[in-house]
């Protein structure tokens, strides 16, 4: 007896809801997380610099 192939509930997951602008990737969530994101990507680049500044610039090794 063949496979019957019409109950395909639940194959594929389940969708999140989304509002429109939540859709549109507008969701005042993605803007907060992104402007978070970025002050922490500044603050690690400020670290960064800093500590290549403190440094004094040694030249490296060749391993050949």
């Amino acid at each position: 007896m063949a496979k019957s192939r019409n109950n395909l509930l639940g194959v594929g997951g389940q969708r999140k809801k989304l509002s429109r602008a939540d859709a549109h990737g507008n969701g005042p969530a993605r803007t907060a997380d992104r402007k978070a994101a970025a002050d922490q990507k500044q603050e690690l680049v400020r670290k960064m610099r800093e500590r290549a500044q403190a440094q004094p610039e040694q030249p490296q090794e060749d391993a050949s």
